[in-house]
């Protein structure tokens, strides 16, 4: 029995060393920058661990209970010796712990194992304390692989997650979650951009040490997200000298041609089949250089890591699917990293982390007539800056062999500021004051039929062509930027069996927004036709005009409260107890609250068996309730002052050919109107949500197994549920409020910033509204059925992930399988059908007509997903990665207009004389006045993308590398997404832009990379 036991923990210890990192289940009772190293010893045993590169070393007594644990260790190499005894080796990765026995539990008999040692990785193949689904990867990992060097593309490894909408940029969705409910950390500090959720700051790729990627069941540390947790790990210095750099590149003459796209409504015959974008002359190409730097300034003691990093990318379009427009990028890109660490002593650590990630962007834009190659006059040039500078602090105490304190402080600012110039050197600019008009020409729409817009000359505009502008649309304010203060304490105490973690946590975040039409202004031209026939005499043009505009400073503050408890009920199971009480408090321009909630309560509960007592077989599972804030972004005009009117005006049919606005037109009387309210006035924070409102908040379930088949492959699977029990939205039927107040007797006002037309609440639950509806400052609360304003938000994932992880001498291997479902009628903070990216504020809920048949699967619903990725030694020299990755396409919708004509029938073509649309327009899932139920139309098709690369490190040259990497070997150039809204609004006919390829896999492209390290 005695050398079964021997064996049986002999062979946990080399399973760790053949296996090294894997997909890893769990909670862990650690930092989201550190990890731990734990095990058996014997009562009264001095057990020490040291990491030889830093000098650093810790000393324990083991307790009574014959249990040691070193908690929040900065990730490195590490030794662990009992009692002077033989070294053994581990490895501590970023939120994992590593276990190093040194006499066996009570599972497999007290006996002693000091005689063993362990070589290489020491850590757990399968880390039976934990009860999370995470997948982590280093840098050397992520080095071996084709891959893009960028947080999202290798978030995009793990199971559960699939890439976002085009429409959004290069962001991941979580477990069905929309790409607005992620949160990114690197060392410990948010770098989420919150002002819509739909950015993070971009470390310097090669700074970064580990990547951890939370894809569910995430302990109560973590908080502000439904999908899922990005952790980076920076790099840091050690008592050795590195120094290195490389260069990246990836040229325009290897990248494949890009695919056109042809237009694809069948019910548009005239128009199916025509070429719309011609992209075979658009070209790609970019570069980066890093150069890095890390020592000791002080052996033993204080450390640092330095990077420099700079890049350029050029990007030509000529043929855009959606617009008239064509843009060249130029993207320059001076990015830094600096990591200090002092080891004040060996009980108190401080570490301090800064960096940029600024971006400035030059586009110029051309006009060019859709699907024809060509080049006309200059538009302008649009200038924008993203990004900025960040600072953290960290301070980490071991206070006592069982206590374990840890703070942390940081400071960070992201810009979002943009200016134009056009071609003719006007410089164009919103300051963001509300009563400010932003310069440069006005915006010209021309919406009317082709044989009316010949006449007026309106194509031969040098300031603005119709239909196109800089920016097509709007345009940002110069000093738009966000601003975050984040403070956090946490503390870890082992308590006998019990290992408590409880801590607080503060975000502010400040953000400076707006934006108004470029030009200050829009006129649309269209059309009106008494007879309905063409070109008859009788049609006559008006114009309309349009002012909208808004800019504010509106804060979200919050703060939680947590405490966890991993509690070994028995050697080799654990059970798990968290709690999380989150407040948050959003702010409009004013510095008013208008919604406040208080500690939402979030449970975590979970457990882990360790079936055998080995670490070779665990049953884990947990629940959990996972809470979102209201973004900062809600305020700037639904909670602070902004401006949105029109008017009609009669012309006489000429325009001016600098500008395209109108000669001489002449108001329609009784036009002019602002509409929503929003009329220039602050709005009263006590109206803007419902006094009842509950934050967005998601319960998630798991159950799983992980299995070491032997001492080089591990299989798991795990099936996963999150159901949606509560979104924050906005609806604007305020007539809903109105007719109960003509029901009182009273005379509604409006325009009245106390009336507000759309205020935030909870779908399908019942309101409690505060309005001013006299305009008299009197405040009346009005409770409105939630069936009277929307259906209840809903949105399930369901899902079985089967994950693989394999580690020979010269060969590596993961992937993993999913199987999912997701569906319901809201994505959740965006809306991919239109590419809406209004976090918490889409068009779902505005009005219950809008709900109608937008139940079924939505937008990130992938059924299937293959992905595999490793890489293979075949000698000293060479080596060659891959990348496959297999997945099915999304569900796609029709997206029409809801005629209110009573006599049209279903089925029938839209009457000229009677046509009556929705003021929403094509925004309804139906067409040709039939309903079509969201995901009934049909699936784009399924994708597949195979990356393949190859390594040499000359033998004659130590420390130089040379890799080249080819992505989509295949050129695979599947639609991605297309245009779902199906009809045109101004007439109800079927819109030729209808399925029309809105995105196509990247074409394959070639990536080149020299590295030198010494």
């Amino acid at each position: 029995m005695a050398n079964q036991a021997i064996a049986r923990r002999f062979k946990r210890s080399t399973l760790a060393a053949a296996l090294g990192l894997c997909f890893i289940g769990g909670v862990q009772a650690q930092t989201n920058t550190a990890g731990a190293v734990g095990g058996q010893a014997t009562a009264g045993d001095s057990i020490t661990i040291a990491n030889p590169a830093t000098g650093f070393s810790r000393t324990i007594t083991v307790g009574s209970d014959g249990t040691y644990r070193f908690a929040q260790l900065p990730i490195g190499q590490y030794t662990v010796t009992r009692n002077g005894g033989t070294p053994r080796n581990v490895t501590v990765n970023v939120g994992t712990s590593a276990n190093v026995d040194f006499v066996s539990s009570a599972a497999t008999g007290a006996q002693d194992l000091g005689t063993v040692t362990v070589v290489g990785n020491a850590v757990n193949p399968i880390d039976v304390a934990s009860v999370e689904s995470t997948t982590i990867l280093t840098a050397e990992q992520i080095a071996k692989i084709p891959v893009p060097r960028d947080t999202t593309s290798v978030a995009l490894l793990a199971p559960g997650t699939v890439r976002g909408d085009a429409a959004f940029g290069n962001l991941a969705s979580f477990g069905g979650a929309s790409v607005a409910e992620n949160a990114y950390f690197i060392n410990g500090f948010n770098i989420t951009n919150s002002f819509r959720n739909l950015n993070f700051a971009q470390v310097p790729f090669e700074a970064i040490a580990e990547q951890q990627i939370k894809t569910g069941g995430y302990g109560a540390e973590f908080g502000r997200s439904l999908g899922g947790v990005v952790n980076q790990i920076t790099k840091r210095g050690t008592n050795d000298f590195h120094a290195g750099g490389n260069v990246f590149w990836a040229p325009d003459s290897l990248r494949s041609e890009v695919k056109s796209a042809y237009l694809a409504n069948p019910l548009t015959p005239g128009a199916f089949g025509s070429l719309r974008s011609d992209n075979h002359e658009d070209s790609f190409e970019e570069w980066r250089a890093n150069v890095w730097a890390s020592g000791a300034l002080i052996k033993d003691r204080l450390f640092a890591y330095g990077l420099l990093s700079y890049g350029h990318q050029d990007a030509d379009t000529w043929g855009n699917v959606t617009s008239t427009q064509n843009s060249s990028d130029s993207i320059k890109i001076p990015t830094w990293l600096l990591k200090l660490d002092w080891n004040i002593t060996d009980s108190h650590i401080l570490e301090f982390t800064a960096f940029s990630d600024k971006i400035k962007t030059d586009s110029d834009v051309y006009a060019n007539r859709p699907g024809v190659v060509e080049r006309l006059n200059l538009i302008g040039t649009d200038f924008r800056e993203q990004g900025g500078d960040n600072y953290i602090l960290k301070y980490t105490g071991y206070l006592t062999d069982s206590f374990t304190l840890s703070a942390l402080a940081g400071y960070g600012k992201f810009a979002r500021s943009q200016h134009l110039r056009t071609a003719a050197g006007l410089p164009v600019e919103y300051t963001g004051d509300i009563n400010s008009i932003a310069t440069g020409c006005p915006l010209i729409t021309d919406a009317r039929p082709e044989y009316r817009r010949n006449i007026t000359g309106v194509y031969s505009s040098t300031c603005n062509i119709t239909g196109s502008s800089a920016t097509g649309g709007t345009i940002e304010r110069t000093d738009s930027g966000d601003t975050r203060k984040q403070f956090r304490l946490d503390a870890e105490w082992q308590l006998g069996d019990h290992l408590l973690r409880f801590g607080y946590d503060r975000d502010d975040f400040t953000s400076k927004a707006g934006v108004a039409f470029e030009g200050g202004f829009q006129w649309r031209y269209t059309t009106t036709d008494p007879d309905g026939i063409e070109n008859t005499g009788d049609e006559f043009d008006i114009v309309r005009q349009q002012f909208f505009q808004q800019g504010a400073t509106v804060e979200v503050k919050q703060h939680a409260y947590y405490i966890q408890d991993s509690w070994n009920v028995t050697d080799n199971f654990i059970a798990y107890l968290g709690g999380r009480w989150d407040t948050f408090e959003n702010l409009n321009g004013a510095g008013e609250s208008y919604v406040k909630i208080n500690n939402q309560f979030g449970p975590r509960l979970g457990f882990s068996w360790d079936v055998f007592g080995d670490s070779t077989f665990k049953v884990f599972g947990n629940a959990g309730r996972y809470a979102l804030p209201l973004t900062p972004s809600v305020a700037v005009r639904g909670a602070s002052a902004s401006l949105f009117s029109r008017e009609l005006f009669d012309f006489d049919q000429t325009v001016d050919p600098v500008t395209g606005a109108p000669i001489n037109p002449v108001a329609q009387p009784g036009t002019f109107r602002y509409l929503n309210s929003e009329d220039g006035r602050g709005k009263n924070p006590l109206t803007i949500a419902s006094q009842n409102l509950d934050p967005m908040y998601q319960d998630e379930y798991i159950l799983g197994f992980q299995k070491a088949i032997n001492e080089h492959f591990s299989l798991g699977v795990r099936g996963i549920f999150r159901d949606l029990k509560q979104a924050i939205d906005d609806n604007c039927d305020y007539t809903a409020i109105y007719e109960q107040a003509v029901a009182q007797g009273l005379t509604p006002l409006l325009p009245n910033p106390g009336f507000p037309y759309c205020r935030m609440f909870n779908p399908g639950k019942d309101a409690v509204f505060v309005t001013d509806v006299e305009g008299d400052g009197v405040l009346r609360t009005y409770n409105v059925p939630g069936a009277r304003l929307s259906p209840q938000a809903k949105r399930t994932y369901s899902a079985i992930e089967f994950f693989a992880d394999g580690n020979w001498d010269k060969f590596f291997l993961q992937g993993s399988y999913t199987y999912a479902k997701s569906k319901g009628n809201t994505e959740g903070g965006v809306k991919s059908d239109i590419g809406q990216n209004d976090t918490s504020v889409t068009q779902d809920f505005d009005y219950l007509e809008l709900t109608t048949d937008t139940y079924g699967y939505l937008p990130n619903d992938r059924r299937h997903t293959l992905k595999l990725f490793g890489n293979y030694q075949f000698t000293d020299e060479w080596s060659v990665g891959a990348n496959l990755l297999v997945q099915s396409g999304r569900p796609l919708n029709c997206i029409g207009v809801l005629d209110r004509d009573p006599t049209r029938a279903p089925g029938a073509p839209p009457n000229v004389d009677t046509y009556d649309p929705h003021p929403y327009d094509a925004a309804f899932m139906r067409c040709n006045n039939l309903p079509v139920p969201r995901g009934t139309r049909g699936r784009l098709p399924w994708t597949t993308n195979i990356d393949l690369n190859l390594a040499y490190k000359p033998g004659w040259a130590p420390g130089l590398q040379l890799k080249m990497d080819v992505f989509n070997v295949m050129n695979s150039q599947k639609v991605t997404s297309v245009i779902e809204q199906a009809e045109v609004p101004e007439s109800g006919l079927p819109s030729e832009l209808y399925l029309l390829p809105a995105s196509f896999q990247a074409p394959r492209t070639v990536r080149f990379m020299v590295q030198y390290d010494f």
